[in-house]
């Protein structure tokens, strides 16, 4: 069944999973052959990439009868965590254990496999929250510094993004964004993306040489944490509650 959502002003095709109807995102770029699709992390819809001149009727068709498919994929992604005591949430790679005291500090600290704060249990969610973003910006901070320094370059502004469809970017103007969730995830696959974005400031492609400036500055495995990212990425998408 294919219906129709509209949705910040622009109608967006929708396609049945599961007994729910969730909107279908086409995007058509040259460099496609062929025609693919995937789940955005949080299933908040299906994204259809085709050729430039790929048909709209087909695509949706496309989902249609791959409904069976994008029903697996819904199925298993993450589970809502409730930001509560005993809840476990990731940081830097290693699930840590809220522990929640009311009559403690409001300051949020991590001891071994432990996150601790204190206050009011009702205002857990957006402290917690809000103390992920943080840890994130000063994670990210250095190691923006650390590899515009190796890659012979002024640090730029840097921004949080939440974005869903990619971890890091470098705009024209030099601004990197990336997704404060890698503070979940392992330090060297923070690192990864971070270090692909600042070899952006010196080859703004994906060229041999933008991936020889990436070897260079950057200490680790470059599959590896790519590989991570694929495996793992959705789950650093789970909504927190």
């Amino acid at each position: 069944m294919i219906d129709w959502l509209l949705k910040q002003g622009r109608e967006y095709p929708q396609v049945e999973v599961a007994g729910r109807m969730i909107p279908v995102v086409l995007r058509r770029t040259a460099q496609a052959r062929r025609m693919t699709m995937r789940l955005s992390p949080d299933g908040s819809e299906v994204r259809i990439t085709l050729p430039s001149w790929g048909r709209s009727a087909e695509a949706l068709d496309f989902a249609r009868k791959r409904a069976g498919w994008l029903a697996g994929q819904l199925a298993a992604l993450p589970a809502p965590v409730e930001l509560e005591h005993g809840t476990a949430i990731p940081f830097l790679g290693t699930p840590r254990t809220i522990v929640h005291d009311p009559a403690a500090s409001r300051r949020v600290r991590v001891e071994e496999d432990r996150v601790l704060l204190g206050g009011p249990p009702e205002s857990l969610k957006p402290r917690l929250t809000r103390w992920l973003q943080n840890e994130a910006r000063a994670l990210l901070a250095e190691d923006l510094t650390h590899y515009c320094i190796l890659a012979e370059r002024p640090a730029p502004r840097l921004m949080l993004s939440s974005a869903r469809r990619r971890w890091g970017s470098c705009a024209h103007d030099g601004t990197i964004r990336i997704n404060w969730r890698l503070v979940m995830a392992p330090a060297f696959v923070r690192r990864s993306v971070v270090a692909h974005e600042v070899a952006h400031l010196v080859h703004f492609d994906h060229s041999a040489d933008f991936h020889a400036m990436l070897g260079r500055i950057f200490e680790g495995d470059i599959r590896a944490a790519n590989r991570w990212l694929k495996r793992e990425g959705r789950q650093l998408y789970v909504p927190l509650g």
